[in-house]
Protein backbone atom coordinates (compact mmCIF):
# COMPACT_ATOMS: atom_id res chain seq x y z
CA UNK A 1 0.00 0.00 0.00
CA UNK A 2 1.06 3.49 -0.80
CA UNK A 3 1.98 6.21 1.17
CA UNK A 4 0.22 9.93 0.25
CA UNK A 5 2.37 12.64 0.70
CA UNK A 6 1.06 15.94 -0.31
CA UNK A 7 3.43 18.55 -1.60
CA UNK A 8 3.02 22.05 -2.16
CA UNK A 9 5.49 23.90 -3.73
CA UNK A 10 4.09 27.37 -2.42
CA UNK A 11 5.65 30.51 -3.77
CA UNK A 12 9.32 31.59 -4.94
CA UNK A 13 12.02 29.14 -5.01
CA UNK A 14 9.50 26.88 -3.21
CA UNK A 15 8.46 25.90 -6.60
CA UNK A 16 12.10 25.21 -7.31
CA UNK A 17 13.09 23.19 -4.36
CA UNK A 18 10.70 20.78 -3.44
CA UNK A 19 10.48 19.24 -6.64
CA UNK A 20 14.04 18.45 -6.21
CA UNK A 21 13.00 16.79 -2.78
CA UNK A 22 10.62 15.29 -4.36
CA UNK A 23 12.89 13.79 -7.00
CA UNK A 24 15.43 12.66 -3.81
CA UNK A 25 12.36 10.94 -2.29
CA UNK A 26 11.66 9.07 -5.38
CA UNK A 27 15.40 7.89 -6.06
CA UNK A 28 15.50 6.46 -2.62
CA UNK A 29 12.24 4.87 -3.02
CA UNK A 30 13.29 3.42 -6.29
CA UNK A 31 16.27 2.16 -4.95
CA UNK A 32 15.39 0.29 -1.78
CA UNK A 33 11.89 -2.18 -1.62
CA UNK A 34 11.55 -1.33 1.84
CA UNK A 35 10.50 2.54 1.37
CA UNK A 36 7.33 3.72 -0.20
CA UNK A 37 5.91 3.75 -2.53
CA UNK A 38 4.99 7.02 -2.12
CA UNK A 39 1.47 8.68 -3.95
CA UNK A 40 2.36 12.45 -4.43
CA UNK A 41 -1.04 14.71 -4.04
CA UNK A 42 -0.22 18.37 -5.56
CA UNK A 43 -2.11 20.83 -3.68
CA UNK A 44 -1.46 24.84 -3.64
CA UNK A 45 -0.80 27.63 -1.20
CA UNK A 46 0.31 30.82 -0.90
CA UNK A 47 0.65 34.45 -2.74
CA UNK A 48 -0.24 33.12 -6.32
CA UNK A 49 -3.20 30.97 -5.06
CA UNK A 50 -4.28 34.11 -3.15
CA UNK A 51 -4.60 36.02 -6.14
CA UNK A 52 -6.10 33.53 -8.25
CA UNK A 53 -8.72 32.42 -6.02
CA UNK A 54 -9.28 35.05 -3.08
CA UNK A 55 -8.10 32.07 -0.92
CA UNK A 56 -3.75 31.88 0.24
CA UNK A 57 -5.17 28.25 1.81
CA UNK A 58 -7.84 26.59 -0.10
CA UNK A 59 -9.88 24.36 1.92
CA UNK A 60 -9.03 21.45 -0.16
CA UNK A 61 -5.42 21.46 0.46
CA UNK A 62 -6.09 22.09 4.52
CA UNK A 63 -8.37 18.98 4.14
CA UNK A 64 -5.29 17.13 1.95
CA UNK A 65 -2.58 18.23 4.34
CA UNK A 66 -5.36 16.84 7.37
CA UNK A 67 -5.17 13.05 6.15
CA UNK A 68 -2.02 12.27 4.39
CA UNK A 69 0.48 10.45 5.57
CA UNK A 70 2.70 13.51 5.68
CA UNK A 71 3.51 16.78 3.76
CA UNK A 72 6.21 18.84 2.10
CA UNK A 73 5.74 22.24 1.95
CA UNK A 74 8.04 25.08 0.16
CA UNK A 75 7.50 28.38 1.02
CA UNK A 76 5.05 31.12 1.02
CA UNK A 77 5.62 35.26 0.57
CA UNK A 78 3.21 37.73 1.79
CA UNK A 79 0.66 35.08 3.24
CA UNK A 80 2.91 32.90 5.24
CA UNK A 81 1.28 33.43 8.16
CA UNK A 82 -2.03 32.73 6.52
CA UNK A 83 -0.78 29.09 4.84
CA UNK A 84 2.07 28.25 7.39
CA UNK A 85 -0.39 28.10 10.71
CA UNK A 86 -3.34 27.09 9.52
CA UNK A 87 -0.79 23.93 7.64
CA UNK A 88 0.22 23.42 10.88
CA UNK A 89 -3.10 23.12 12.65
CA UNK A 90 -3.84 20.88 10.04
CA UNK A 91 -1.43 18.34 11.06
CA UNK A 92 -2.04 18.63 14.54
CA UNK A 93 1.32 19.70 14.99
CA UNK A 94 2.28 20.20 18.70
CA UNK A 95 6.55 20.89 18.09
CA UNK A 96 8.59 22.17 15.24
CA UNK A 97 11.93 20.53 15.23
CA UNK A 98 14.69 22.47 14.07
CA UNK A 99 18.34 21.36 13.32
CA UNK A 100 21.06 23.61 12.67
CA UNK A 101 24.32 21.80 12.29
CA UNK A 102 27.56 23.34 10.85
CA UNK A 103 28.77 21.27 7.50
CA UNK A 104 31.99 20.24 6.38
CA UNK A 105 33.13 22.16 3.53
CA UNK A 106 30.42 24.98 3.99
CA UNK A 107 32.03 28.56 5.00
CA UNK A 108 30.53 28.67 8.79
CA UNK A 109 30.50 31.34 11.31
CA UNK A 110 31.17 28.78 14.17
CA UNK A 111 31.78 25.57 12.58
CA UNK A 112 31.20 23.76 16.17
CA UNK A 113 27.97 24.24 15.74
CA UNK A 114 25.03 21.84 16.30
CA UNK A 115 22.15 22.70 17.97
CA UNK A 116 18.47 21.53 17.68
CA UNK A 117 15.67 23.72 18.70
CA UNK A 118 12.42 21.98 19.68
CA UNK A 119 9.65 24.91 19.80
CA UNK A 120 6.18 24.97 20.78
CA UNK A 121 3.96 25.35 17.60
CA UNK A 122 0.56 26.20 18.78
CA UNK A 123 0.47 28.95 21.21
CA UNK A 124 2.64 32.10 22.55
CA UNK A 125 1.83 35.17 20.43
CA UNK A 126 1.52 33.09 17.30
CA UNK A 127 -1.88 31.67 18.36
CA UNK A 128 -3.65 34.30 16.69
CA UNK A 129 -5.41 36.78 19.28
CA UNK A 130 -4.70 40.43 17.83
CA UNK A 131 -7.56 42.94 17.89
CA UNK A 132 -7.10 46.62 16.23
CA UNK A 133 -9.32 48.06 18.97
CA UNK A 134 -8.31 51.99 18.18
CA UNK A 135 -6.94 54.23 15.53
CA UNK A 136 -3.87 54.54 18.52
CA UNK A 137 -4.44 50.68 20.08
CA UNK A 138 -3.72 47.43 19.03
CA UNK A 139 -3.30 44.42 21.09
CA UNK A 140 -1.67 40.92 21.10
CA UNK A 141 -2.57 38.29 23.66
CA UNK A 142 -0.17 35.59 24.54
CA UNK A 143 -1.47 31.69 25.25
CA UNK A 144 0.30 29.31 27.21
CA UNK A 145 -1.23 26.29 28.65
CA UNK A 146 0.16 23.71 30.97
CA UNK A 147 -1.32 20.96 28.57
CA UNK A 148 0.40 22.08 25.14
CA UNK A 149 3.92 22.53 27.68
CA UNK A 150 3.86 19.39 28.88
CA UNK A 151 3.23 17.55 25.62
CA UNK A 152 6.39 19.24 24.25
CA UNK A 153 7.61 18.66 27.20
CA UNK A 154 7.46 14.67 26.90
CA UNK A 155 8.32 15.22 23.37
CA UNK A 156 11.88 16.84 24.35
CA UNK A 157 12.23 14.13 27.32
CA UNK A 158 11.85 11.25 24.31
CA UNK A 159 13.87 13.07 22.13
CA UNK A 160 16.54 13.04 24.00
CA UNK A 161 16.38 10.21 25.48
CA UNK A 162 16.31 8.10 21.98
CA UNK A 163 19.45 10.06 21.49
CA UNK A 164 18.34 12.12 18.60
CA UNK A 165 20.22 15.04 19.80
CA UNK A 166 23.50 16.19 19.73
CA UNK A 167 26.44 13.47 20.75
CA UNK A 168 28.05 16.22 22.59
CA UNK A 169 25.45 17.48 25.15
CA UNK A 170 23.31 15.35 27.64
CA UNK A 171 19.26 16.34 28.37
CA UNK A 172 18.15 20.10 26.89
CA UNK A 173 18.28 23.82 27.92
CA UNK A 174 14.87 25.17 28.34
CA UNK A 175 15.14 29.05 26.47
CA UNK A 176 12.91 31.37 28.34
CA UNK A 177 12.20 35.26 29.56
CA UNK A 178 9.86 33.96 32.70
CA UNK A 179 11.99 37.05 34.14
CA UNK A 180 9.51 39.28 32.63
CA UNK A 181 6.47 37.08 31.29
CA UNK A 182 5.88 35.60 34.88
CA UNK A 183 2.75 33.93 34.07
CA UNK A 184 3.31 32.98 30.57
CA UNK A 185 6.87 32.21 30.12
CA UNK A 186 6.90 31.11 33.78
CA UNK A 187 3.54 28.61 33.68
CA UNK A 188 6.08 27.10 30.05
CA UNK A 189 9.06 27.03 32.97
CA UNK A 190 7.78 25.57 35.46
CA UNK A 191 5.87 22.60 33.18
CA UNK A 192 8.97 21.75 31.53
CA UNK A 193 11.23 21.90 34.27
CA UNK A 194 8.80 19.69 36.22
CA UNK A 195 8.46 17.18 33.44
CA UNK A 196 11.75 16.81 32.90
CA UNK A 197 12.54 16.33 36.87
CA UNK A 198 10.09 13.49 36.93
CA UNK A 199 11.54 11.71 34.21
CA UNK A 200 14.84 11.66 34.95
CA UNK A 201 15.76 13.98 31.89
CA UNK A 202 18.75 16.55 32.36
CA UNK A 203 17.48 19.94 32.21
CA UNK A 204 19.06 23.06 32.75
CA UNK A 205 17.78 26.53 31.40
CA UNK A 206 18.69 30.35 30.04
CA UNK A 207 16.97 33.44 29.64
CA UNK A 208 16.34 34.07 26.19
CA UNK A 209 18.13 36.83 25.67
CA UNK A 210 21.16 35.82 27.17
CA UNK A 211 21.18 32.66 25.11
CA UNK A 212 21.18 35.35 22.30
CA UNK A 213 24.35 36.79 23.10
CA UNK A 214 25.90 33.16 23.95
CA UNK A 215 25.22 31.09 21.13
CA UNK A 216 27.20 32.76 19.06
CA UNK A 217 29.74 33.15 21.26
CA UNK A 218 30.26 29.58 22.30
CA UNK A 219 27.26 27.61 20.39
CA UNK A 220 28.91 24.37 22.05
CA UNK A 221 27.76 24.77 25.31
CA UNK A 222 24.17 23.61 23.78
CA UNK A 223 22.55 20.74 22.18
CA UNK A 224 18.42 20.33 22.07
CA UNK A 225 16.83 24.01 23.17
CA UNK A 226 12.94 24.06 24.40
CA UNK A 227 11.37 27.18 23.52
CA UNK A 228 8.30 28.63 23.51
CA UNK A 229 6.95 29.45 19.83
CA UNK A 230 8.15 32.84 19.00
CA UNK A 231 12.05 32.30 20.75
CA UNK A 232 11.90 29.16 18.64
CA UNK A 233 11.52 30.83 15.33
CA UNK A 234 13.95 33.83 16.56
CA UNK A 235 16.71 31.99 17.91
CA UNK A 236 16.52 29.08 15.52
CA UNK A 237 17.01 31.64 12.66
CA UNK A 238 19.91 33.02 14.79
CA UNK A 239 21.86 29.92 14.55
CA UNK A 240 21.29 30.01 10.81
CA UNK A 241 23.72 32.67 10.80
CA UNK A 242 26.38 30.87 12.59
CA UNK A 243 25.92 27.76 10.23
CA UNK A 244 26.00 29.09 6.61
CA UNK A 245 22.70 30.71 6.37
CA UNK A 246 18.65 29.84 6.10
CA UNK A 247 19.54 27.48 2.59
CA UNK A 248 20.92 24.91 5.10
CA UNK A 249 17.58 24.39 7.72
CA UNK A 250 15.20 21.70 7.44
CA UNK A 251 11.97 21.25 10.02
CA UNK A 252 10.04 19.12 11.01
CA UNK A 253 6.35 20.11 12.24
CA UNK A 254 5.48 17.10 14.37
CA UNK A 255 2.06 15.53 15.43
CA UNK A 256 0.83 12.41 17.00
CA UNK A 257 0.39 10.47 13.67
CA UNK A 258 0.96 13.22 10.81
CA UNK A 259 3.81 15.56 9.74
CA UNK A 260 4.21 18.54 7.75
CA UNK A 261 8.38 18.94 6.32
CA UNK A 262 9.40 22.30 5.19
CA UNK A 263 12.88 24.35 4.91
CA UNK A 264 13.10 27.18 7.44
CA UNK A 265 13.85 29.96 4.60
CA UNK A 266 11.85 31.58 2.32
CA UNK A 267 10.64 32.11 -1.00
CA UNK A 268 14.10 34.16 -1.93
CA UNK A 269 12.03 36.33 -4.61
CA UNK A 270 15.14 38.23 -5.68
CA UNK A 271 16.45 34.79 -7.13
CA UNK A 272 13.32 32.81 -7.73
CA UNK A 273 13.42 31.07 -11.29
CA UNK A 274 16.92 31.46 -11.93
CA UNK A 275 17.09 27.61 -11.06
CA UNK A 276 20.19 28.38 -8.44
CA UNK A 277 18.29 27.97 -5.36
CA UNK A 278 19.67 25.93 -2.70
CA UNK A 279 17.86 22.58 -2.50
CA UNK A 280 19.61 21.30 0.38
CA UNK A 281 17.27 22.72 3.34
CA UNK A 282 14.37 21.10 1.17
CA UNK A 283 15.98 17.40 0.73
CA UNK A 284 16.90 17.56 4.52
CA UNK A 285 13.82 18.48 5.30
CA UNK A 286 12.46 15.29 3.11
CA UNK A 287 15.00 13.05 4.77
CA UNK A 288 13.21 13.95 8.45
CA UNK A 289 9.41 13.20 6.44
CA UNK A 290 11.31 9.75 5.97
CA UNK A 291 12.21 9.52 9.47
CA UNK A 292 8.90 10.19 10.49
CA UNK A 293 6.88 7.52 8.02
CA UNK A 294 9.55 5.17 9.84
CA UNK A 295 12.30 5.09 7.04
CA UNK A 296 15.06 5.95 9.57
CA UNK A 297 17.85 4.38 7.32
CA UNK A 298 16.20 5.78 4.32
CA UNK A 299 16.33 9.24 6.23
CA UNK A 300 19.83 8.42 7.27
CA UNK A 301 21.39 7.60 3.56
CA UNK A 302 19.78 11.21 2.28
CA UNK A 303 21.42 13.05 5.23
CA UNK A 304 24.82 11.44 4.54
CA UNK A 305 24.18 12.02 0.81
CA UNK A 306 23.77 15.85 1.43
CA UNK A 307 26.29 16.24 3.50
CA UNK A 308 28.63 14.62 0.93
CA UNK A 309 27.68 17.25 -1.53
CA UNK A 310 28.17 19.79 0.51
CA UNK A 311 31.56 18.87 1.58
CA UNK A 312 32.95 18.01 -2.03
CA UNK A 313 30.49 19.89 -3.98
CA UNK A 314 29.00 20.72 -6.51
CA UNK A 315 27.17 23.60 -4.37
CA UNK A 316 25.15 26.72 -5.45
CA UNK A 317 26.28 30.44 -4.90
CA UNK A 318 24.83 30.78 -1.78
CA UNK A 319 27.42 28.62 -0.51
CA UNK A 320 30.55 29.84 -2.19
CA UNK A 321 30.03 27.37 -5.57
CA UNK A 322 28.56 27.92 -8.80
CA UNK A 323 25.94 24.86 -9.88
CA UNK A 324 22.53 24.84 -10.39
CA UNK A 325 19.91 23.68 -8.04
CA UNK A 326 19.20 21.08 -10.75
CA UNK A 327 22.97 19.94 -10.69
CA UNK A 328 23.35 19.93 -6.94
CA UNK A 329 20.32 18.06 -7.07
CA UNK A 330 22.03 15.57 -9.32
CA UNK A 331 24.98 15.43 -6.89
CA UNK A 332 22.85 14.36 -3.95
CA UNK A 333 20.74 11.58 -5.84
CA UNK A 334 24.30 10.29 -7.04
CA UNK A 335 25.89 9.91 -3.93
CA UNK A 336 22.53 8.07 -2.58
Amino acid sequence: MSEEIVVIEGDGIGREVVPAAVEVLDAIADDSDAVGPFEYVEADAGDAVLAETGEALPRATYDLAANADATLFGAAGETAADVILPLRDAVDSFVNVRPARAYPGVDALRPETDVVFLRENTEGVYAGHEDRLSADLSTLTRVVTDSASQQLAEFACEFVEAGRGPDHRDGFTVAHKANVMRETDGRFRETVLEVADERGVAADEELMDAFATKLPLDPSQYGVVVCPNLAGDVLSDLAAGLVGGLGLLPSANVGTDNGLFEPVHGTAPDIAGEGIANPTAAILSAAMLLEHLGYTAAGGRVRTAVESVLADGPRTGDLGGSATTAEMTDAIIARL
